[in-house]
């Protein structure tokens, strides 16, 4: 067993404390990462604090975990020593579901591994993420990081970045066309990139003016501050796509009027509140309001080297590990722009 460092929740809404852990050792078809850098996500927040219930506790979090192949296993064939590599939001699933064999894994049929917060494949053994020094991961759930990226840029693509690329691709968005991205914060920085980035014209909903300059220093053409009064109204009809990012309740009616004919509107941030939908904001425009989850393994590598090959990278804000839950009550004040990182040789 390999003896590890990191920081970890030790019980329900309990501050994060340095803790000591053994990962597996690893077996013919497993990679040893060294963790560089991880990333904070919004959801590590709600598990750790357990505000969506069934935590698994003492919790490790963290799935934006990028770093370096210390060693690999005698039948690995993608990866070899030194190598830059990276986990993002689960490790393992069935392989043998519909979902699985079309390399959708994070809607396994049996249910997704995740990092952390989980169970291994044998139903018993917690998962730990990445807030820690090294993770043992199988090959085929491991990704490849393009050589001299900056890993501390690249760690939260592994959530944020295929959390937003991936409805982009879904709903095939392509230049010229208008896209809407609800919110400004850790996903919504990244949506403003990646759409930009594929020649869509962009327009960022927020309720704060002091999000304009950034927005349109981001990549967003236009800027829709919806705390006045006409702005959805003069808004109407104008988007092929929207991507809503927001986790809080918000008018969804008023976004799908903004929409063309046979629009979408995609949630990718999950209000705790049930949110009310007309249903002739659907039906008088033949609209879609959907949703969508993370990628599979395939689609994320197909992001790292999208990002790789078009310069798109999280904008960040790196800390050591006792920084943590000063961090924790940052993000949960919308005090980050746009990303927390742990630099991982501090725990």
């Amino acid at each position: 067993m390999i003896q590890v460092h990191g920081y970890a929740a030790p019980r329900t809404a309990a501050q994060l404390e340095p803790f000591r852990f053994e990962r597996r050792d690893p077996g013919p078809h497993d990679v040893l990462i060294d963790i560089l850098y991880c990333g904070i996500c919004h959801s590590d927040l709600h598990q750790a604090r357990d505000e969506w219930g069934g935590g698994i506790f003492p919790m490790v979090p963290g799935h934006e975990i990028a770093g370096r192949v210390n060693r690999i296993g005698a039948k690995v064939k993608r990866f070899k020593p030194g190598d830059f590599a990276g986990v993002g939001c689960f490790v393992d699933s069935c392989r043998r579901c519909p979902q699985c064999k079309r390399g959708e894994e994070q809607f396994c049929e049996k249910g997704a591994n995740f990092t952390y917060s989980s169970y291994e494949k044998d139903g018993k053994t917690p998962t730990y993420g990445g807030y820690s020094t090294q993770i043992v991961v199988d090959e085929n759930y491991t990704l490849k990081i393009a050589p001299k990226q900056p890993l501390e840029r690249v760690a939260p693509l592994l959530c944020a970045g295929i959390t937003t690329y991936s409805p982009l691709r879904h709903w095939n968005v392509k230049r010229g066309q208008r896209v809407g991205v609800v919110g400004l914060g850790g996903l919504g920085h990244m949506a403003i990139k990646l759409a930009a980035s594929m020649g869509a014209e962009v327009t960022v909903f927020s309720r704060s003016t002091g999000k304009e300059a950034d927005a349109k220093k981001l990549g967003a053409k236009n800027f829709a501050l919806t705390s006045q009064a006409d702005t959805m109204k003069n808004l109407a009809k104008r988007f092929d796509f929207i991507l809503d990012t927001v986790s809080a309740p918000h008018d969804v009616d008023a976004l799908l009027e903004t929409l063309r004919v046979e629009g979408a509107l995609v949630m990718v941030g999950a209000s705790p509140d049930p949110l009310p939908v007309a249903p002739f904001s659907l039906i008088m425009g033949r609209r879609q309001l959907a949703g969508s989850l993370i990628g599979g393994i395939k689609e994320i590598q197909e992001m790292l080297d999208y990002c790789a090959k078009h310069k798109v990278l999280s904008d960040v804000e790196v800390i050591k590990a006792d920084q943590i839950n000063v961090a924790y009550d940052r993000l949960a004040r919308g005090d980050v722009r746009y990303r927390f990182v742990i630099d991982a040789r501090s725990f």
